[in-house]
């Protein structure tokens, strides 16, 4: 099992930036792929980004238009997402989730595929 612990969320204005942090913990070497997901009010949860535990290219949304990135770091057990630009609509409860399929070649933007999540941290954005 792994546990997934967010921090980083807070207010942002328009055009602003923040970075999200999400700290991994218990089976580690179990993991296959990182992911960044966020939720709106009302809405459905969505991909934002997501990279192999082991390297290779990350993936993102193609709304994201390059504002996002997202990096790992082995050493420390983290995956970070660093958000620019933030727009009004993006302000969201993010979420980060591990996918621990052994046998998926590629980041997968489906929620059906993660299966450890963390607990959320909120990103609000003001005009």
């Amino acid at each position: 099992q792994v546990q997934l612990v967010e921090s980083g969320g807070g207010l942002v204005q328009s055009g602003g930036s923040l970075r999200l942090s999400c700290a991994a913990s218990g089976s580690i070497l179990s993991i296959n792929v990182m992911g960044w997901f966020r939720q709106a009010p009302g809405k459905e949860r969505e991909f934002v980004a997501g990279i192999r535990w082991s390297g290779g290219s990350p993936a993102y949304a193609d709304s994201l238009k390059g504002r996002f990135t997202i990096s790992r770091d082995n050493a420390k057990n983290t995956v970070d997402l660093q958000m620019n630009s933030l727009k009004l609509e993006e302000a969201a409860v993010y979420y980060c989730a591990a996918d621990l399929a052994p046998d998926r070649a590629a980041v997968s933007a489906a929620n059906y595929a993660y299966d450890s999540w963390g607990q959320g941290t909120r990103v609000t954005v003001s005009s």
